[in-house]
């Protein structure tokens, strides 16, 4: 099986020679690393079995892309390949596309003698630091064991043997680091990562359901200051238990919105799907947190943006072109569209809102507040 050779050219693609990451990336067997994955079809997200279908196997490993290993409580290890992925499900592990990691590791600027806290999931990420500083240096800690175990396991096969333990990000860390890389995402920054930090120690993690990445550095009082990267990405959140925990609105609060609702307007701009639209999400995020959306055409061939929120609060918006603007209906106690519009107001008077390149002040109690300029702040 020629894997090298893909494992170069994904580096190749996306790398230079000269960066310390390219040899990691173009020696590290990540298909070794995920045996089985999900993967989208017309039924779902279903099972495939790399070692049954080997060119299959190496076109998904070596493409920069992050490639679901379990959802909900079913690890596609431990399945049956073809396999359905349970219906409403939440993806809870992952590998993380190979370019994502890296340039997470960049902005924790890892000198060659950093401790460093990594998260595990399939042991991949773990790979590449443990190939690039040593493994003595890094540990590697998920709250799943299985996933603990097999991507130790996976690890010594290839010669690595970073330190790894079954452990709840949020919680109490086993040991002392220079830097803390996660890539699940937390809200608000875990005040124990304060004291797993050495002075001066650097995280970088992202925020729990936006696209923004946190970097920070510890400071003399405990806290830390840093800033939100204009880099963008999204993680997984992290979990507490086996399966994720994450309060959604009931099928009652999407149900409802067939009706008038409370409150009906016309909007003053078109429909945005704010799903894929990462400053706008982050924002709203951040200052009205859980809301889902859901965005589609209809038979007419009109569209449809429907917002709801696990207290209740839901938002339907309905036009027969994406250009025009919609009639809006709203019920419960938020105003989920105006909190949209005051952002989209925002957006529209200065061009862009002030989330990424925010300044970020965290507390030794873990309080985290991001803050751009002398009118906007938001704590997590």
């Amino acid at each position: 099986m020629d894997w090298e050779s893909r494992a170069r050219r994904l580096a190749d693609a996306h790398l230079r020679p000269e960066s310390r990451w390219w040899a990691p990336v173009a020696s590290v067997p990540r298909h070794l690393f995920v045996p089985r994955w999900f993967e989208r079809s017309d039924a779902g997200r279903v099972i495939r079995d790399g070692p049954a279908d080997t060119a299959a196997w190496l076109r998904s490993a070596y493409t920069d892309t992050t490639l679901v290993t379990r959802i909900g409580t079913v690890h596609a290890d431990l399945a049956e390949p073809g396999t359905t992925a349970p219906s409403g499900a939440w993806p809870t592990s992952s590998s993380t596309l190979p370019t994502l990691i890296v340039a997470m590791y960049r902005l924790a600027s890892l000198a060659n003698d950093s401790r460093t806290l990594v998260t595990t999931g399939t042991g991949y990420g773990t790979a590449l630091a443990a190939t690039r500083l040593g493994s003595d240096r890094v540990t590697s800690v998920d709250i799943d064991p299985y996933l603990v175990e097999a991507a130790t396991d996976r690890l010594h096969a290839v010669g690595l043997h970073p330190h790894t333990a079954v452990c709840d990000i949020t919680g109490p860390l086993p040991g002392q680091y220079d830097r803390i890389v996660s890539t699940v995402a937390v809200r608000p920054v875990p005040h124990t990562w304060l004291t797993a930090l050495r002075p001066g120690g650097r995280l970088v993690t992202t925020i729990a359901d936006t696209g923004l990445v946190l970097v920070a550095d510890k400071t003399p009082d405990g806290g830390a200051r840093g800033h939100i990267a204009t880099y963008k990405a999204t993680f997984m959140s992290a979990r507490h238990g086996d399966d994720d925990e994450r309060t959604t609105p009931a099928d009652t609060v999407w149900d409802a919105p067939a009706g008038d609702g409370e409150i009906v307007s016309t909007s003053r701009y078109p429909l945005l799907d704010v799903q894929n639209s990462w400053e706008v999400r982050s924002m709203l995020e951040l200052e009205r947190p859980g809301i889902e959306h859901r965005m589609g055409q209809n038979e007419n061939g009109g569209w449809t943006m429907r917002m709801a929120h696990p207290d209740g609060s839901w938002a339907r918006a309905e036009a027969a072109t994406r250009r025009e603007p919609p009639t809006v209906h709203q019920g419960g106690p938020q105003r989920l569209w105006d909190a949209l519009e005051d952002i989209r107001d925002r957006l529209n008077m200065w061009g862009e809102l002030p989330v990424y390149g925010s300044r970020v002040t965290i507390t030794p109690d873990g309080r985290t507040t991001l803050s751009r300029g002398r009118g906007w702040t938001a704590t997590l």
